[in-house]
């Protein structure tokens, strides 16, 4: 396995598109699709919105989709691909049914999965159990890659929590609706420069039940630099490349984690901060 020598960038792709609430075979082809659009455009990672493989706001329907071969058939897709995913879906745990992300290498290794660890609303209490770790963050390609979902980046000690630990690149599918646009237009953007890292929200658009999605995905840099972005309304692709240069010297320039004074608030707000994410699981680019 080769090492990285501290000076690859990695391009990614971002989907934003209208799923089919519950069915599944036609949101998996969608994102065979991109995949397949996205290595043709040099992407080695396609990241997808939130609960995009079964639908998200589809009540009791829920529990019919979320099969036991869903995550087989995933793994077959970036392997017929030959691209890494992160997939928004459902999946089983022993408790209940989990809103997850699932990365999953260019050759059908399952990398790591989260469980969204923040529930918003009647909605996401309803149909899913939370998570109760950050993490873990996966070593791919030379950068250090975390996950969240949704309202989990809108917590700003959640991304703080990643970034302390490593992460270079948090990777976030969400399904952002009215009248949250200006968390997309706005907020990401400070989440990636308050902690120095690069951030990619793949959003929904069109509808499903009584959510209006939003749309506007993006890719933002270290340095708060918007590498792409979409529009509200309609289905598109982004691609971006993430440099590991341009986040040392953003780091080096704008230094918050290193000046950070955590002992000034730890009287006031004792034993708040989130479970610190798991170990650096690697997966490093393979030989030629």
């Amino acid at each position: 396995m080769n090492t990285y020598d501290g000076s690859s960038s990695v391009r990614i792709a971002v989907l934003q598109a209208r799923g089919e609430p519950g069915d599944v075979p036609r949101n998996l082809e969608r994102i065979a699709q991109a995949a397949r659009e996205a290595r043709e455009e040099g992407a080695e990672l396609l990241v997808t919105p939130e609960m995009f493989a079964t639908g998200y706001n589809i009540g009791p329907r829920l529990d019919e989709v979320v099969t036991a071969d869903l995550v087989d058939r995933l793994r077959e897709l970036a392997v017929q691909a030959d691209i890494a995913l992160v997939v928004g879906t459902g999946l089983r745990r022993v408790d209940g049914i989990a809103n997850a992300a699932l990365a999953i290498d260019a050759d059908g290794t399952v990398l790591a999965r989260y469980d969204k660890t923040h529930l918003f609303g009647d909605l996401d209490r309803s149909l899913f159990v939370a998570g109760d770790a950050l993490g873990p963050l996966v070593r791919w390609r030379g950068l250090r890659v975390g996950l969240l979902i949704c309202y989990d980046v809108e917590f700003p000690e959640n991304v703080r929590a990643l970034a302390l630990a490593g992460a270079d690149l948090i990777l976030v599918p969400t399904a952002q609706m009215e009248p949250y646009a200006f968390i997309a237009e706005h907020l990401i953007r400070v989440r990636a420069w308050e902690s120095q890292v690069a951030i990619a929200y793949a959003n929904r658009v069109g509808s499903e039940g009584d959510l209006r999605y939003v749309g506007r995905s993006s890719v933002v840099g270290a340095d708060g630099v918007v590498l792409a972005a979409a529009g509200a309304d309609r289905d598109e692709l982004l691609l971006a490349t993430i440099d590991p240069a341009v986040i040392d010297r953003s780091r080096a320039a704008n230094p918050y984690l290193r000046d950070r004074r955590p002992d000034l608030a730890h009287d006031l707000i004792p034993q708040t901060a989130p479970r610190q994410p798991e170990p650096v699981i690697s997966r490093e680019r393979p030989p030629a």
